[in-house]
């Protein structure tokens, strides 16, 4: 249940008698409300490791979701991040989609999935053959499309540059409900909560606080477990993932959430603001539009006015390595009394879910309105 999930699970609300497509679904791994659509899987379902090792069969993909039969339905929701928004439909139907990136891994994040340490791979000696293939169908699917929803400006860039098509921002939801404060009052631990993806830097974290000697606390697991396990020191904690009341409590109690690699969005420095808590994040991507840096470290190339920052609630790093993040940490640690937990959680609520609710609701209305 990450963030793609987390909206699509409004989507099953607002559309409780859809039908719900997805490549693979493991039984148990969604909540109540998505399971109860019982989605209908393409072939990968079948293949041997599907379940676990399903990034593999991402070279056929875009077969997998083109044999998908959506022939009979007059508006496709797509909620896509790699090659659902390639579907195919009948010519009168209209597909919406709500696309969390074009794929990262074969634009602009390529080397740092398949390159560095990742290059001894044997994913990454096939990738750079496939890529340009997969870059191909990427493009000519996005005008199977009729209208784009972004899920940050950022990625509303990256849709214009890759498909060269236009999209709308709507921004992913948080439950300010279920994520505000609990009373229980801050300890000596910094947090991250992420998938262990190469994106995410994780590495860059475990490095910076091996030198501080800081407590760190991560939740969740992934692709990247055994190595940054392997490097991290005894001051590093990994939780795996952890039920959201627990994830709650870690948010609540922490001094800071850290937070350094590139995002698209990122719906967890969100939820840790809904919490009250600062936020210490690269100053790249998503975060730009949902944490207000200090002023200290307040850039004009950030397009964020100045004026915001006397309301605070996190701090940018602008180099993204480990003495970028260690020299953050020290300033933070030098002006944390000044982050006020009343103005991050006033940040957090203008993502509500609520919010994102309305306006999904008024685009499928006013579409389902042009269909008639």
């Amino acid at each position: 249940m990450r963030g793609g999930e987390k909206c699509l699970e409004v989507f099953c609300r607002l559309l409780p008698e859809a039908d719900l497509f997805t490549l693979i679904h493991v039984p148990g791994s969604v909540s109540p409300l998505i399971e109860k659509l019982k989605p209908t899987t393409s072939f990968l379902q079948h293949l041997p490791f599907a379940k676990e090792k399903y990034r593999y069969y991402l070279p056929i993909m875009p077969i997998a979701v083109e044999f998908l039969d959506l022939r009979e339905y007059d508006l496709i929701l797509s909620s896509s991040h790699c090659v659902a928004k390639g579907v195919l439909k009948k010519s009168t139907a209209t597909h919406l989609c709500y696309c969390y990136t074009p794929m990262r891994y074969i634009w602009d994040q390529f080397d740092q999935y398949f390159g560095g340490d990742n290059s001894k791979s044997l994913a990454s000696k096939v990738m750079p053959h496939l890529a340009p293939i997969l870059r191909r169908w990427d493009v000519r699917s996005s005008r199977r499309v009729d209208k784009f929803y972004a899920i940050s400006k950022h990625v509303k860039k990256r849709i214009d540059k890759y498909y060269n098509r236009d999209a709308k921002v709507i921004y992913p939801p948080v439950d300010t409900n279920f994520y505000s404060p609990t009373g229980e009052r801050p300890k000596d631990f910094f947090l991250m909560v992420s998938a262990f993806a190469p994106y995410k830097r994780l590495d860059l974290a475990v490095e910076a606080f091996n030198k501080l000697g800081y407590p760190l606390k991560i939740i969740g697991e992934g692709q990247d477990s055994f190595k940054l396990k392997r490097l991290a020191g005894p001051n590093i904690e990994f939780l795996g993932w952890l039920p959201d009341r627990s994830i709650r409590s870690y948010y609540a109690r922490c001094r800071a959430f850290i937070f350094p690699g590139e995002e698209d969005f990122g719906i967890t420095p969100l939820e840790a603001q809904a919490m009250g808590r600062p936020v210490i994040a690269y100053g790249r991507g998503g975060a730009l539009e949902t944490v207000i840096p200090d002023s200290s470290t307040w850039k004009p190339e950030y397009n964020i006015p100045k004026e915001v920052t006397e309301k605070p609630t996190g701090i940018f790093f602008a180099e993204q390595t480990v003495a970028g993040l260690i020299s953050a940490v020290k300033h933070f640690e030098a002006i944390e009394g000044g982050f006020a937990p009343k103005a991050a959680r006033e940040n957090a609520l203008n993502f509500d879910t609520d919010i994102f609710t309305q306006q999904i609701q008024a685009e499928i209305t006013l579409h389902k309105f042009l269909q008639c």
